[in-house]
Order: structure tokens, then sequence, then C-alpha cells
């Protein structure tokens, strides 16, 4: 398949409905609502909303049907980036190449965006839930995204982030945070789509694990780039993580193993795919992408 030519339409797909959820507006709050747009249409690669409407094809499902849950799984994750850039947390002053929310708009407005991205993600959960055909599907979808961006998820995981900074890096720490400050986001962008499609127990168990496998993945593959990566590529500061003295898997194994544990990670995901008909070949070549952009893999 050609995965550029996929990516590009469901960014589309995605992007258009982003926009119908948050217009331009030019009646108060005009200034918070500019701020949101800002972060909300940077450039993303919207890659966890098409994960989610990836793993709804995979199993026979409508992308069309997910599309409101992947949008606010979009939300969530732009939320996350603004508070993550803040002084307070990440300080960046680089974000997808763009000023930061903080830089452009003062941190508290920032922090209000970030804030109407994760209230108004719910919203538009409720609202679809309050309308399917089958709200249990979507009511088990909004807890299984709630829980992957709150206290045992994504937050988790920030905070773990600050306090290990400074300390020794060591393997268990590390896999701690990645797995919940990236890797739960995903792995629930990926479960909510297959749910809300009506995936059949094994297949959820399956995508489960490719979810796991590649949620890890994606950020061993972004501390590989935040030291070999040039800001033209990442859109963020070379060396952030070690001037910040971040716990990473470069830190812990040095860069040779963690790129061989990406590539692990892979295949171990990939393996979990194999009873997967061709509907599934967008989340094969979505983690070979997500690995190769750091690892150098051969294009299949």
């Amino acid at each position: 398949m050609n995965l550029r030519s996929y990516l590009v339409r469901r960014r589309r797909l995605v992007d258009r409905a982003l926009r119908r959820y948050f217009p331009p507006n030019r009646k108060q709050p005009q200034r918070l609502i500019e701020a949101v747009r800002y972060s909300l249409f940077s450039g993303g690669k919207r890659l966890r909303p098409i994960l989610a409407l990836a793993a709804a094809e995979a199993v026979g499902g409508e992308p069309r049907a997910v599309l409101p849950f992947a949008c606010a799984i979009e939300m969530i994750h732009t939320y996350s980036l603004i508070h993550d850039d803040l002084p307070a947390m990440d300080d960046d002053a680089l974000r997808r190449g763009k000023p930061t929310s903080h830089v452009v708009f003062g941190e508290g407005l920032a922090i209000l965006a970030g804030d109407a991205l994760l209230t108004e993600a719910f919203r538009v959960m409720a609202d679809c839930a309050g309308t399917s055909r089958n709200p249990r599907r979507a009511l088990h979808a909004m807890r299984e995204i709630a829980e992957a961006s709150g206290a045992h998820g994504m937050v988790a995981g920030q905070a773990a982030d600050l306090e290990a900074e400074g300390a020794a890096p060591d393997l268990p720490t590390v896999e701690f945070i990645h797995v919940r400050k990236t890797g739960a986001l995903i792995l629930a962008s990926i479960r909510a789509g297959a749910m809300l499609a009506g995936a059949r127990p094994s297949q959820l168990h399956r995508l489960s694990r490719y979810g796991e496998c590649l949620g890890l993945a994606f950020q061993i593959a972004d501390d590989i780039l935040d030291v070999e990566g040039l800001p033209a590529q990442t859109g963020k500061m070379q060396g952030r993580d070690k001037a910040r003295r971040k716990v990473t898997f470069p830190a812990v194994l040095g860069l040779p193993a963690a790129k061989e544990r990406a590539r692990t990670l892979l295949d171990h995901a990939l393996a979990e795919l194999a009873p997967f008909p061709a509907a599934a070949a967008p989340l094969r070549e979505i983690a070979r992408f997500i690995v190769g952009r750091a690892c150098e893999l051969p294009r299949s």
C-alpha cells in the first residue's frame, strides 16, 4: 500500500472534522479559540486519530463512524503537548517547527487552551455516546481514553518524568514513564477504534499487544531522534532531553541498543497483526514508519 497517500487522506478527514468542532471565532472568547486553533492546526501528523481509524478498518469497521472519537483523541493529545511545553514542565520554545503556545499567547492562555481542548474532547465523546446505536461500546471507548489520559496513564507518566529529571537513569523508570506518558494514549487510540467497530475479543487482544509494542517503540524512536535528528526533521530543538537530564532509552542503553529494542518491538507488533487480513495493512506500515524514521529500516 502507499502509506504516504493513506496518511494524507486520513489526515484531511480528521482535519475537516476538527475544523467543524473548532471553527474560527469572531466573538468572545476570540483569543482563547485562536490559541486552541494555533496548536490544534500546527501541522501534526494526526497519528493517534489515524491509528483509531485504521484499527476500525482492520476489524471490518467503517472509519467515519469512529471519527468523533478520533478527533477527541487528537484534542487530548494537543492539550498534553501544550501543557508539556510549559516552563513548569519541559520549557520548550519550539513545537513542530513553530513557537510553542505559551511563547505566542502567554502561559495563562496556553494553560486555558489546553483545558479547553481536554474538556471539549469529552463533550464530543459524550455527544457521540448519546446518539450512538451502540452506546455501551461508546461508553467503554470513552472510559478507555479517559484512563489512558489521566492519573494512571499519560498524566502519571508526565509526573514521573518530572520527578526523574536529573536522577541516574535506570530501565524500570524509563519504561514506566514511556509506557504511560506516550504509550497509553497510542494504545487507547487503537483499542477504542477497534472496540467502536465491534472487534471480537481475540482481535482486541492482538491489537492491544500491537498497541503496547507500538507505543513504546514510538517513544524510543523519539528518544533516538532527540539525539540524532535535526530540527528540520523533528520540529524540535536537538538535544533537549540531554540538556534537561531526562531519563531516556539512549541514556540508559546507549544508541545501538535503543535502536535494537525499537526494532524488536516492531517485530513483535507485526507478529500480532499476522492473522489480520489486508485491511490491517495501514497498521503494519504505520509501525514500520514509526520505527524506521529513527532506525533507518528498509522500506517495504
